[in-house]
C-alpha cells in the first residue's frame, strides 16, 4: 500500500510540476505579426522589411539566403522532465520568380539554436545547413521546407513540395503542396510559385507527441484535415531554449519570398492573424489599366497622325538594324545561311538572360527559332578583315553537311557588319565542363562518363576517316562537349575546324586551341593534324577520368601539369588513385585503368607513337587490347620515358615552372604551355 502511495504522490508531482512551467512558459512566449513595418526582428543575409510591412526575405539575387528570426530566445522544454511544449505558429507567405514556370529555391519555417545558422549555404540547403553538417545530429534544427525544386540528393518527392525536416534537408515526412477540402476530403494542389499568398499552420502536441502541418489559400480558412500528420518527439531534437524564425534561398533563377504576417504561442494556439490588415504582394505584369468613357476628334485625330510617323521611323531603323552582309559568291549558300533578323528575335536581341557561356572566340546565346520553333545555340565571332572569309564560310557550309550521333549539327551561318554568327542545335545539358569542376551541383558517374568518353572518340573518328573529306576539329576538350537530354556526349564548336582531302597533307596555318590540349609538333610546325587532334583527346581523357584541368595553377610560381601528376601515380604501381574523388567507390576499375592509359599513350610527344582514332575506338570497345606503357626511370633531370613499347626517348626538367628546360625531341610540356588562345 505504502508503495502504491509513493508511486502515485511522484506522478502527481511530475504532472504537477509540468503544469506548473507551462503555465509560467505560457506567460511570455508569443507574439502575432499582422505585417512587419513595425516589427524588430534579427535579419542578416538580403533578407529586409520593404516600406509597405513585407518580409522579404531574398529578393531578385542568384545563390544568396535571407533569415529572419525572433529576436528573443525562447524556452521549449519543460526543466524538470525534459520534454518539448506543446507550439503553434501560423504564417502567410508569397514567392514571386522572374520566370512564371521556374523558381529557386523555397522557404522554411525553422526552430534552431542560433539565429541566422551561421555557414549555411544557398540553392537547395535553403540557407539552413551546408554540405558539412547536412543530416548531423548536432544541428538541433527542426523545419517546415516550402521547397520549390526537386533536388535527388535530399530525394525530394518533387519541385512543389511541403516538408518536416530533422536536422537535415532529407525531410521524415513530405506531400505535395497542397490542401484537404473540407467538403469532399480530397486533396486540391496548391502551385507555391503561383504568385499568390497562401497560410500555413504548424502545430507541435508536446503531450502526444505529435505534428501537424496545414495549408490553404489565402483568405479560405484553416482546412479540418492537417496536409502532414507525424508522430514525432522533438525532446531529443530541440534544446531548452531556441530561436524562431524563417530561412530562405535563391539558386540560378531570380526569385523573391516575402512573408506577409506571422503568429506564434508556446502552449496555445497561435492567434489568429487579421488578414486585412496584411500588406500585398507586389504587383506582378503590368498595371490594369482604366478604359476611357470618351476621347476626342482631335486627340484621335493627332494620336493617327503620330502613330503614323513612328510606323516610319520605325520601318526606317528596324531596316538599318537588320541589314546584312550580302556578296554574290554566298547566293550558293542559301539554305544555310540564317537572316540575321531571325537569329535577333531568337535570341531575345541576344540579351544576357540568354547567354550560355563564353569563350576565348565567342559568346554563345540560346535561342528559339521565330518559324520552326526549333532551339539553337548561336555563337558570335568577331572578325576584323575580309581576308579569307570566302574559304572560311564554304567549310563552314560543308561541315554543315556532317551527320553523326556524337557531332553538335552545325546548322549553318549568317554574317552582319563585323561579326560572323554559328548556328548549332541546342543541347539543354550544356557543356562537360561544369559537371567535372568547380564544385558541381551535379557530378557524372562513372557509367554516364565511360559513354560520353566513347561517344567523343566514335565522333573524332568519324571526322577523321569516315566522312568524305578529313575534318580536323583542333579544339577537343570538355568545354567544347555537350551534353544532350539523355547525356549523351557530343563534340561541339566547328569554329576552328578545317578541312582536307583524304590522302593530301595538311597545310600550315598560325597555331590555335586551348593551353594543354597543343601538341608539340602544332606548335613547331604550325600544322594541324589527326594526331593533334589525337593529343588533345589524350588530355582530354585525362580531365574527364580524373576530374582535373591539363594545366592547374598550385602556387604564384608553379603548376600542376595532368599528364605529369598522372605518371606519378603510373610509375608508383597506383594510377586508379588518380581517379576523380567525386566518383567514390561506383566505377569500373579496368574501364577507368583502360582510359587513363589511353589517355597517356594519346598524350605521346611523338606523334607517330599515337594511336589513331580508328585505333582509339577499338581498344574502348575491347575489340583491341591496349599495348603496354613503357617503363618510368627517375633521374636527375626529371622524369625520364625509356624507350620501349609505349614512349621514345625523351625527358623534362623543370626546376620552377618560370624557367622549363626540355631535352630531347619534344615535350609534354611544352605542348601544354605552348600557344593557346
Amino acid at each position: 500500500m505504502t508503495t502504491n502511495r509513493q508511486t502515485m504522490f511522484l506522478k502527481l508531482a511530475i504532472l504537477f510540476s509540468y503544469l506548473i512551467a507551462s503555465l509560467a512558459a505560457d506567460e511570455s512566449p508569443g507574439f502575432v505579426y499582422n505585417g512587419f513595418r513595425s516589427a524588430n526582428l534579427s535579419l542578416d543575409g538580403i533578407a529586409e522589411i520593404t516600406p509597405n510591412g513585407l518580409l522579404e526575405l531574398t529578393n531578385k539575387t542568384v545563390q544568396r539566403t535571407g533569415h529572419a528570426f525572433e529576436p528573443n530566445p525562447i524556452s521549449f522544454k519543460n526543466s524538470a522532465n525534459g520534454t518539448v511544449f506543446s507550439f503553434s505558429t501560423t504564417f502567410v507567405f508569397g514567392i514571386i520568380p522572374e520566370y512564371p514556370k521556374l523558381s529557386g529555391h523555397g522557404i522554411a519555417f525553422v526552430v534552431a539554436p542560433t539565429r541566422g545558422l551561421p555557414g549555411a549555404l544557398p540553392s537547395q540547403f535553403l540557407g539552413l545547413f551546408n554540405r558539412s553538417n547536412e543530416g548531423n545530429t548536432s544541428n538541433h534544427v527542426f523545419a517546415v521546407e516550402l521547397d520549390t525544386i526537386e533536388s535527388n540528393e535530399f530525394f525530394d518527392i518533387n519541385d512543389n513540395h511541403v516538408g518536416i525536416d530533422i536536422n537535415g534537408l532529407k525531410s521524415v515526412d513530405a506531400a505535395p503542396a497542397g490542401y484537404y477540402d473540407n467538403l469532399t476530403h480530397q486533396v486540391k494542389n496548391l502551385t507555391l510559385i503561383s504568385t499568390k499568398p497562401m497560410q500555413v499552420w504548424v502545430e507541435y502536441d508536446g503531450v502526444q507527441k505529435h505534428i501537424n502541418v496545414t495549408m490553404a489559400p489565402f483568405n479560405f480558412g484553416k482546412p479540418k484535415i492537417p496536409l502532414l500528420s507525424k508522430s514525432l518527439d522533438l525532446s531529443p531534437i530541440l534544446n531548452e531554449t531556441m530561436y524562431v524564425g524563417f530561412s530562405s534561398s535563391t539558386g540560378s533563377v531570380l526569385t523573391s519570398h516575402y512573408v506577409l504576417g506571422w503568429s506564434f504561442k508556446m502552449n496555445g494556439q497561435a492567434q489568429e492573424l487579421n488578414l486585412s490588415q496584411l500588406p500585398k504582394l507586389p504587383r506582378v505584369g503590368p498595371k490594369k489599366t482604366s478604359k476611357f468613357l470618351t476621347i476626342g476628334l482631335p486627340v484621335i485625330t493627332i494620336s493617327i497622325i503620330f502613330a503614323a510617323i513612328s510606323v516610319v521611323v520605325y520601318v526606317i531603323r528596324r531596316a538599318k538594324k537588320f541589314a546584312e552582309v550580302l556578296e554574290d559568291w554566298e547566293l550558293d549558300y542559301g539554305p544555310h545561311r540564317f537572316k540575321y533578323k531571325d537569329l535577333y528575335i531568337a535570341t531575345k536581341g541576344f540579351r544576357e538572360k540568354e547567354l550560355l557561356g563564353t569563350g576565348g572566340f565567342g559568346r554563345v546565346y540560346r535561342g528559339i527559332l521565330p518559324t520552326s520553333k526549333i532551339e539553337i545555340a548561336v555563337k558570335r565571332i568577331s572578325h576584323e578583315s575580309r581576308q579569307g572569309m570566302r574559304e572560311f564560310v564554304a567549310e563552314i557550309v560543308s561541315m554543315g553537311r556532317l551527320r553523326h550521333r556524337n557531332l553538335v549539327q552545325l546548322l549553318g551561318y549568317c554574317r552582319r557588319k563585323g561579326e560572323l554568327l554559328l548556328v548549332y542545335d541546342y543541347m539543354p545539358n550544356g557543356s562537360l565542363d561544369k559537371y567535372l569542376y568547380d564544385q558541381p551541383k551535379v557530378t557524372l558517374n562513372w557509367r554516364q562518363r565511360f559513354r560520353v568518353i566513347k561517344g567523343v572518340a566514335s565522333g573524332l573518328y568519324y571526322l577523321h576517316e569516315e566522312w568524305e573529306q578529313v575534318v580536323i576539329h583542333r579544339d577537343v576538350k570538355a568545354s567544347n562537349v555537350l551534353l544532350d537530354a539523355e547525356l549523351n556526349g557530343r563534340l561541339g564548336d566547328f569554329g576552328l575546324a578545317r578541312l582536307y582531302d583524304h590522302g593530301t597533307d595538311p597545310q600550315t596555318t598560325h597555331v590555335v586551341g586551348t593551353l594543354g590540349y597543343l601538341a608539340p609538333e602544332h606548335t613547331r610546325t604550325g600544322k594541324a593534324t589527326a594526331s593533334t587532334d589525337v593529343f588533345a583527346f589524350g588530355a582530354f581523357l585525362l580531365e574527364v577520368a580524373c576530374g582535373r584541368r591539363p594545366i592547374e595553377p598550385r602556387a604564384p610560381t608553379e603548376d600542376v601539369v595532368l599528364v605529369d601528376w598522372v605518371f606519378g601515380f603510373w610509375y608508383r604501381g597506383e594510377l586508379l588513385e588518380a581517379r576523380d574523388p567525386n566518383l567514390g567507390t561506383e566505377y569500373v576499375d579496368d574501364e577507368l585503368e583502360l582510359v587513363l592509359k589511353l589517355g597517356l599513350l594519346c598524350s605521346h610527344s611523338e606523334p607517330t607513337a599515337r594511336p589513331s582514332m580508328r585505333q582509339v575506338v577499338q581498344y574502348l570497345e575491347r575489340d583491341v587490347a591496349l599495348p603496354e606503357l613503357s617503363d618510368l626511370s627517375l633521374s636527375g633531370s626529371g622524369l625520364t620515358f625509356t624507350n620501349r613499347e609505349g614512349f621514345s626517348d625523351f625527358a623534362l626538367s623543370y626546376p620552377s615552372s618560370m624557367g622549363l628546360s626540355v631535352t630531347g625531341s619534344s615535350s609534354i610540356v611544352e605542348s601544354l604551355l605552348s600557344g593557346g588562345r
